[in-house]
């Protein structure tokens, strides 16, 4: 087993990896409202690329899960990283979206071969209270990833132009490649038989991850990715079109939506951990935050863009929250099948089926019929996700809560 130095040591590492997955991978939809304004390229058209990156990386999801069972995952998570600094690299040299959207896509397919890996990597290593901790702590990268990128975007932006975010990006992740191949080795130091299956029993893992209460959370991880991500791609558009601020100042008020997410996910985390013991009752009550964040923009709309920040940021709050604790910690209880990439991978490919709906649907939506509407549909989906967490609680207690 590995030293509690060197747990730490891998804990740090796999934190800065994804930080930088994160960085070279929602640059784009952070500065969209700027590329539009400086490109004459429409929403809907720059959209593409966005919702074009979300479903390859759902589909990557699926294929690096699968590989993360099979292969090594120092080298998926490498092979991520390179594909992904070449993709962030050819983007300011892209001079039409249906380029961008190729580019965009093969960077989305690429980023996907990073986390199914490494949960496996930490199932194996860590044991199960060090994963429960651990698992938080690292998913908070996501949002020193977006505290990185909304702080910088402005500045680049001001300074040189939108393109520059994009080669700052790709210098983060050529970086990212040197100490990823200087500080992994101890995971050399993981037996071999931990990261193997343990007891393979593919039947009844498919069994149970088509049964009605995973199908469930897999409606639930849906529904929360699209008011996740598709909150946090069109909030400094919308902000720039309902308060009429400078698209840089925009882009800077999503500096406050991650540090709602560490606030949201450590929440869900403590009531996990020291109370409830179910990802899903935690999911519930995280759903059921941003339901009244959302009812609570709809109303507001238009009358403080602060009020309208704090809401936004609440909201993508809570559903990180969410994410956290569906697809963080649902995969350790698939442990005894042996397939917690596979799992990993699948669970996550759900969120990023709504991030490609979300995406797509709000430029349509708030170009067309205008944002008040768009604020309701956001409503109708956290009361959706809310009512099915509510009603998965007792069926997932029954079929799990001996396996933790």
């Amino acid at each position: 087993m590995l030293s509690e130095k060197k747990l730490k040591g891998l804990a740090l590492l796999f934190t800065v990896t994804y930080t930088v997955s994160y960085i070279t991978r929602i640059n784009f939809s952070a500065i969209i409202s700027e590329i539009e304004a400086n490109t004459q390229i429409s929403r809907t058209l720059l959209s593409t690329a966005v919702t074009g990156s979300f479903i390859t990386y759902g589909v990557g999801q699926i294929i690096s899960g699968i590989c993360g069972d099979l292969f090594s995952p120092k080298k998926l998570v490498q092979t991520g990283l390179i594909i992904s600094v070449i993709m962030n690299f050819l983007m300011p040299f892209c001079a039409s979206p249906y380029l961008m959207l190729t580019v965009w896509c093969v960077n989305g397919f690429a980023q996907a071969f990073m986390w199914p890996p490494i949960v496996r990597i930490m199932v194996s290593a860590f044991s199960e209270e060090q994963y429960k901790k651990m698992a938080v702590r690292i998913s908070w990268a996501s949002s020193y990833g977006t505290i990185i990128i909304y702080f910088i975007a402005p500045v680049l932006i001001t300074l040189l132009n939108w393109k520059a975010v994009f080669l700052f990006s790709a210098c983060c992740g050529f970086f990212m490649i040197i100490l990823w191949n200087k500080y992994c080795i101890h995971i050399k130091d993981i037996p071999q038989k931990s990261l193997n299956k343990e007891n393979p029993s593919q039947k009844s893992a498919r069994k149970i991850l088509l049964s009605p209460v995973v199908i469930a959370i897999m409606v639930s991880i849906i529904l929360q990715g699209m008011l996740r991500d598709g909150v946090a791609t069109w909030m400094p558009s919308y902000i720039a079109d309902t308060y009429h601020l400078g698209s840089a100042v925009s882009i800077l008020t999503g500096v406050v939506l991650p540090l709602f997410s560490i606030l949201c996910t450590q929440t869900a985390s403590f009531l996990y951990r020291k109370k409830f013991k179910s990802p899903v009752l935690c999911s519930a009550i995280m759903f059921l935050i941003g339901t009244i964040s959302t009812v609570g923009l709809y109303f507001t709309s238009g009358n403080n863009a602060i009020l309208s920040v704090v809401c936004f940021s609440l909201l993508t709050g809570s559903m990180h929250a969410v994410s956290s604790m569906l697809t963080a910690m649902v995969p350790p209880f698939f442990k005894k099948y042996g397939n917690i990439s596979t799992v990993t991978g699948i669970l996550n490919a759900c969120a990023y089926v709504g991030s490609g709906i979300s995406a797509f649907g709000i430029a349509i939506v708030s170009e067309n019929i205008g944002w008040q509407f768009t604020l309701l549909i956001w409503c109708i989906i956290a009361i959706v996700g809310t009512m099915i967490c509510l009603a998965s609680i007792k069926p997932w207690e029954n079929k799990f809560s001996n396996n933790a």
